[in-house]
């Protein structure tokens, strides 16, 4: 039996610590290799149990929380707020983003099916390529364009899934110990620093409160239209391999949780609220001089690709070419990075 996930703001908290955000970016173009996006905000998060009589009864069957995305909008999730050791697997549809096989209630070794947290601060796509991940952009169900329907010729589930694992008693027992050890040899070595540092991701930003329903009657339920995960363009982007004894994690998810993604107009009518402002034009951050990021871990391995994620087809095979104009950032923006709310109702899926 798996425990109860949180929504906290507009972050998702997993049994066992692990804390998921989504996060608004740039969508890249579908040629070439890209440095990490900035991100631009979160998106708001919103329990599906809190609008019963407005959500289809698929949804409510499947429980879970929902979002708002644009037609073609790129996303990444981070991890920060991670305090201790999780195994994450992460779901397009019910496709592993990771290596390209049907969702498992169970952790695989080979090929890996998580992704290993808090070494993986953030995840901006299916692992497409060595050292590369192709982006996360929205897309309607129906065309066969989404990662499930190149890899299942289905597309059934749609939505992101989210399930993890925590380490064993007596692996997490020696983890906190190890940590207790660097963190008594570290205070020893250096005096604090006044104020201290903080972590900052590469979003640079905060992302906004969450938004209040609008007042007046509670909308009808009617047959909201369902999106799932396609693939955008490349990045540099490492997948951690996993350096642990595969016997150091449970043998059950602690948690799981069906991310449903909504369109603007169906995130209106649901709940009564209005969704982010459309996606940034990438050119115009560009011409503004802010920061692109590039992330390398010399110390992690980096997971082999798989063949089912590399042969999927970039969405502008499916929805023809895309026209928004493209100014790739200078030298000087590529900024290189050194090494508790209410539950949410699981469902059927």
């Amino acid at each position: 039996m798996t425990g109860n996930v949180r929504v906290d703001g507009n972050s998702l908290v997993l049994p066992g610590g692990a804390r998921v955000r989504f996060v608004r970016t740039l969508r890249l173009p579908e040629t070439g290799t890209h440095p990490l996006p900035p991100g631009l905000g979160e998106f708001p998060v919103r329990r599906v149990e809190d609008y019963a009589d407005s959500v289809p009864s698929q949804w409510r069957a499947r429980g879970g929380v929902m979002l708002p995305m644009y037609l073609r909008e790129a996303m990444w999730l981070s991890f920060a707020g991670t305090a201790e050791p999780a195994a994450l697997q992460v779901g397009v549809g019910k496709v592993c983003a990771i290596s390209g096989r049907p969702w498992s209630s169970r952790l695989s070794r080979d090929p890996q099916n998580y992704v290993v947290l808090p070494r993986q601060r953030w995840l901006d796509g299916i692992k497409s390529g060595k050292g590369t991940v192709r982006q996360f952009v929205a897309l309607p169900l129906g065309l066969g364009a989404t990662v499930e329907g190149q890899v299942t010729g289905e597309e059934t589930w749609g939505g992101i899934q989210l399930q993890a694992f925590a380490l064993t008693k007596s692996a997490l027992g020696a983890w906190r110990t190890e940590e207790a050890r660097k963190r008594e040899a570290a205070a020893r070595a250096v005096p604090p620093a006044p104020g201290g540092t903080q972590w900052m991701e590469p979003s640079g930003g905060y992302g906004a409160a969450p938004m209040p329903a609008a007042p007046g009657a509670a909308p009808q339920a009617q047959a909201a239209r369902s999106m799932g995960i396609g693939a955008g363009g490349t990045m540099r982007q490492q997948v951690f391999q996993d350096d642990r004894p595969g016997s150091d994690w449970a043998e059950t998810a602690a948690g799981r949780v069906f991310v449903h993604l909504v369109t603007p107009p169906d995130w209106r009518h649901i709940t009564g609220e209005e969704p982010p402002p459309s996606p940034v034009d990438r050119a115009a951050y560009t011409r503004a001089g802010l920061p692109w990021f590039d992330y390398y871990d010399e110390s992690a391995e980096d997971l082999a690709p798989t063949d089912t994620l590399g042969a999927v087809k970039p969405t502008g095979d499916w929805l023809g070419d895309d026209h928004e104009p493209w100014q790739a950032p200078g030298a000087h923006q590529i900024k290189p990075l050194g090494d508790a709310g209410k539950p949410v109702a699981d469902g059927d899926w």
